[in-house]
């Protein structure tokens, strides 16, 4: 037999910590800043020369020589040979002794060569604002993703809270009709009520047995889901489900979302992008000046290798009349992206709007609905007290009883379903404004716990 797993209790607080350092997700994104930040120092080498070091081995079909007879010319004239070949007779020279070998037939060489833009038209500074541009949209990235891992720990933290709260009232109810069960047991044997009304009250009991079964297999899968998020076995919520007095004013959070949410500021560096792109692209037009050089580090023993200089720098302008890359086409590509980003921007405000004010209703609702049924619960209360007075009176019949308790039943799973839409969308409003840091604040500070 598996020995049970040891609960572990949490507060909210050290789970959001847990998923701060658990999540494979914000692993991810934190990934992804770390990517960006190393391409941004990458980009800061486009400031500095390039430097080659390079070799070559080349075989020509013969070697470079030099006839100096073909230089004379009167070497071609008929009568040269009659005259000068006595004398190269007389001297003991060839047609040979006039050639002078330039390189071999086998060449090997080896250089340092450098290369250095002076300016190339506000294309690296471009490039340079895109990739900070970038650094700025990744941590962007990842708020937006921890927004997302606190709203959906919230859910799944105070759904286990719920879940519990919901099973432990479900587990009131069957131990109160396990009383009246009891009850009219003993009323059945003394013949004060009928046998119909003992099967009632067990029928009653029955049913509200498989209830309690059914949603505490609810809270076990809750359980789970909250054990793989914190990727810890056997952990329970050791905070239970509140409600404030009273929610702040919906104006405050709007213009608090609109001034920190992430999406708006990752979509303000894809404008940032869109607009180093176009300098980058109108850079293209622009005049190149480069300063290069180019420094010998071995050559053949020969004359040509003696003649050439070991070194040499000097200074280069290229302009650019025809190019294959279409420039005034991507320019204004870019422009389109520019403002496609100033159109999303304004659609991503009023979705923000929209959905805080949502959220902010929703937890104005939730509200309302805990504070308004409190008065319901205490009749239900009050009923069933009533009821199970007259049962045992023989005034009210078994199904009167059973109605009652599963009022009382409905009332209390309704308050904690309005306390958990609260809950949750009170922490949707402050991750959507940045204010997570904010949420013990409301749980703790002038809040009310909700029990069952």
């Amino acid at each position: 037999m598996l020995a049970p797993v040891q609960a572990q209790p949490l507060s909210f607080s050290q789970a959001w910590s847990r998923v701060l350092q658990q999540d494979e997700g914000l692993a991810a994104e934190q990934a992804g800043v770390e990517r960006a930040k190393q391409l941004r120092e990458a980009a800061k080498a486009m400031y500095l020369p390039k430097v080659d070091l390079g070799a070559s081995y080349t075989h020509l079909d013969k070697p470079v020589e030099l006839d100096m007879l073909d230089l004379n010319p009167i070497a071609n004239h008929p009568e040269f040979g009659r005259i000068l070949g006595p004398v190269m007779q007389a001297l003991q020279l060839g047609a040979s002794d006039f050639v002078t070998p330039l390189t071999k037939q086998n060449v090997v060489t080896s250089s340092v060569k450098m290369l250095w833009p002076l300016f190339v038209g506000g294309r690296i500074d471009a490039a340079q604002d895109i990739r900070q541009a970038q650094v700025s949209e990744a941590q962007e990235q990842l708020v937006l993703k921890q927004q997302a891992s606190f709203e959906s720990l919230s859910q799944t933290y105070f759904g286990v809270v719920l879940a519990a709260q919901v099973v432990q009232t479900k587990q009131e109810i069957e131990q109160g009709l396990a009383h009246h069960l009891d009850h009219a047991k003993k009323l059945e044997a003394q013949g004060q009520i009928a046998k119909v009304e003992r099967l009632s009250a067990q029928s009653a009991y029955d049913r509200a047995r498989i209830d309690t079964q059914k949603y505490r297999r609810s809270l076990e899968i809750a359980e789970l889901a909250l054990s793989r998020m914190l990727k810890l076995k056997g952990a329970e919520p050791d905070n239970r489900l509140f409600i404030n007095e009273q929610i702040p004013a919906l104006d405050g959070f709007v213009q608090e979302t609109l001034a920190v949410h992430p999406g708006l500021k990752l979509l303000a560096a894809k404008k940032e992008q869109a607009q180093g792109l176009i300098k980058l692209e109108k850079g293209k037009y622009a005049p190149e000046l480069f300063l290069f050089g180019n420094y010998n580090l071995y050559e053949d023993d020969s004359i040509t290798s003696s003649l050439t200089p070991d070194w040499l720098v000097g200074v280069g302008v290229s302009l650019p009349l025809v190019s294959r890359d279409g420039r005034s086409e991507t320019v204004q590509a870019a422009k389109s992206a520019e403002l496609q980003v100033n159109l999303l921007q304004a659609k991503t405000r009023e979705d923000l709007e929209l959905l805080v004010e949502k959220t902010w209703r929703e937890a104005a609702q939730g509200l309302e609905e805990y504070q308004a049924l409190a008065s319901t619960q205490q009749l239900a209360q009050e009923n069933v007290s009533l009821r199970d007075k007259a049962f045992a009176q023989g005034l009210s019949t078994s199904l009167d009883v059973v109605d009652a308790r599963n009022q009382l039943a409905g009332v209390k799973t309704q308050r904690a379903a309005a306390a958990y839409q609260y809950v949750v969308s009170l922490a949707r409003l402050l991750a959507l404004s940045g204010q997570m840091n904010s949420f013990n604040q409301y749980q703790f500070g002038r809040a009310t716990e909700v029990r069952s």
